[in-house]
């Protein structure tokens, strides 16, 4: 019915999906459509053949579909573990609309339409929407998602720094957030990316938007990772503003005995700093300035006439914040000495890649027992982002990209964290937690890791797409890409032809099989784009999620627009089947 009110707005020439318009159901020639007339165009709307036929399939003559005919379709199409009468019953008490069939109990085709298009339908697995992973093992045995430069809005060099930066990285599930610190006005520190344009914000402001979001989308810890060029007397105000600020929320003390990195269990509600610690042996510690590693020419000569020295005295008030994320160089693998549990190191994302091709399995062993922390590339200075998929497949955590960018990158390390509430901590898979592993995922050998499957993608149809780019005097020529990342060997992409001048209902009946090797590492990105022969097509939406996350049968996947949010209608319609591998 809010539907049909709504349609009493639409006038001719309104539409843009595809060619359907509502003067076909304009019979009284008014140019608004009326009483019947919206009726007429809302059954047009909602007409979806693909769904009519399957429907068919499980109902009877009367065109309902029975309790036992519903749980034949669940056990047999959607292969639903627990499908059964009780399963059914529910379904059909939460979607059918009409209370007299509801009685039967039986589902009509609305009600059908209507759970495919729910949670209960959907082509990610609803259990994972929840936190259903065990959250007690240490720290270091879980993906974190985590930011670069958080601060920033926009690119590198010249952009503005926010708070508001902030607060969408934290309501986007982050639980890694940077802090660049330096000498303010009136002993003020401020955060700011250095040697650079970008604008300067006040410490303890983003310390107060920390303390406010820093649990609103998630109960798992927070690290702070600091990175400090400030003198000691503003050292000394950093401290205090996070404690005076964060109070008990400040991670100051260890939470227990244990030879190991405690667990996000454990650390619910509590905001750990990681920086450099002091040793009994000297005052000064090893600076660690990832804005000098910058490859832009005034950053150079910036740093040329200021003069930088790779020590810094710490205060010892900011030292002592540090308990679980201790910031060390790396020196080497050593498995026979390996480094305190507390200590981690950051990398490049060219050093990681460089130790997971030569020493893939030795980087797997170190993070589990340690946190490894990869930031951008210095030539970066776009605020581009890496394939964070890599990092990953040898079990590094803190993988840290550029929020603000959004692309293919951020489209997988998003879809990475769908699973497990979106709390901003996902447990590795066993293999990258064994310290008898021997995985490598550049020479993949047999292991337990190898569970191989064959995934089979059918895309039947689309509905409601719409045109992204309004300056484009087109309808939609929508195109559906099917991508596989994870280990070298399974990335793959496959995509549909296009179907001219239709967002609205566009039908492919397409199928694409693709051979999974190690599908616990696997995500996999459903993106449409509008097609243009003269022009880059257009991203119209995706939607990624981890390979084990995904459920069989026909299925709706409800698209992102390209900052990630959900659109209101706009849906794909699959068939997904999951075989053993022979």
């Amino acid at each position: 019915f809010e539907r049909w009110l709504r349609l009493r707005l639409i006038k001719k020439g309104w539409f843009h999906l595809c060619s359907l318009c509502p003067q076909q159901c304009d019979t009284s020639q008014t140019d608004t459509l009326e009483d019947d007339e919206i009726e007429a165009f809302y059954k047009l709307l909602t007409e979806r053949e693909e769904i009519d036929a399957l429907f068919s399939r499980y109902s009877d003559a009367e065109q309902v579909m029975s309790l036992d005919n519903l749980v034949r379709f669940l056990r047999e199409e959607q292969r639903e573990e627990d499908a059964g009468p009780e399963t059914a019953r529910s379904l059909i008490e939460r979607y059918e609309p009409d209370e007299t069939i509801k009685t039967e109990p039986a589902m009509t085709k609305d009600g059908f339409l209507m759970y495919l298009l729910s949670d209960d339908g959907n082509v990610f697995d609803k259990a994972h929407r929840q936190v259903h992973q065990d959250m007690t093992k240490p720290l270091s045995h879980y993906f974190v998602s985590s930011s670069h430069n958080t601060y920033l809005m926009e690119d590198q060099l010249t952009g503005p720094s926010s708070m508001e930066a902030y607060i969408r990285a934290l309501t986007k599930g982050c639980r890694c957030v940077e802090l660049d610190c330096w000498d303010g006005p009136n002993s003020e520190p401020v955060i700011y990316h250095g040697y650079t344009l970008t604008s300067k914000i006040l410490f303890c402001d983003v310390i107060k938007a920390i303390k406010n979001y820093a649990f609103k989308t998630s109960p798992y810890p927070i690290i702070l990772s600091l990175e400090n060029h400030c003198s000691l007397e503003q050292q000394k105000m950093m401290a205090h503003h996070m404690q005076t600020i964060l109070q008990d929320m400040l991670l100051l003390a260890p939470v227990n005995s244990n030879k190991c990195l405690p667990s996000p269990e454990e650390l619910k509600g509590k905001i750990l700093v990681k920086g450099k610690k002091l040793t009994s042996e000297a005052e000064d510690v090893s600076d660690e300035d990832e804005a000098a590693e910058m490859e832009d020419e005034s950053v150079k000569i910036q740093i040329e006439s200021n003069g930088t020295s790779d020590k810094l005295k710490l205060a010892k008030e900011l030292s002592d914040m540090v308990v679980y994320c201790k910031s060390v160089s790396f020196e080497g693998f050593d498995e026979f000495n390996p480094r305190p549990f507390n200590e981690m190191s950051s990398f490049t994302e060219g050093k990681a890649l460089k130790l997971s091709q030569e020493t893939g399995t030795s980087f797997i062993h170190h993070n589990i027992k340690q946190l490894s922390r990869i930031y951008p590339a210095g030539w970066r200075t776009d605020s581009s982002n890496y394939n964070p998929v890599d990092m990953w497949n040898v079990g590094c955590q803190i993988v840290a990209l550029n929020f603000q960018t959004k692309g293919t990158e951020m489209d997988i390390y998003q879809g990475r964290f769908q699973e497990n509430g979106f709390c901003g901590y996902v447990l590795k898979p066993d293999f990258l937690r064994d310290p008898n592993s021997k995985f490598n995922p550049k020479a993949i050998t047999e292991g337990p890791w190898r569970t191989r499957k064959k995934f089979q993608v059918k895309v039947i149809s689309g509905q409601q797409l719409p045109k992204v780019n309004k300056s484009k005097n087109s309808i939609v020529d929508p195109r559906v890409i099917v991508e596989i990342y994870g280990v070298q060997r399974d990335n793959d992409k496959k995509q549909t032809r296009v179907i001219d001048n239709n967002g609205f209902n566009p039908k492919w009946n397409e199928t694409f099989e693709f051979d999974i090797d190690i599908p616990k590492l696997a995500l996999v990105r459903f993106m449409v784009e509008d097609f243009d022969a003269s022009t880059k097509n257009d991203f119209i939406g995706q939607f990624t999620a981890p390979f084990t996350s995904l459920k069989q049968g026909y299925r709706h996947i409800h698209l992102l627009t390209k900052n990630g949010d959900l659109y209101p209608s706009a849906t794909l319609f699959v068939h997904i089947s999951i075989l053993d591998a022979q």
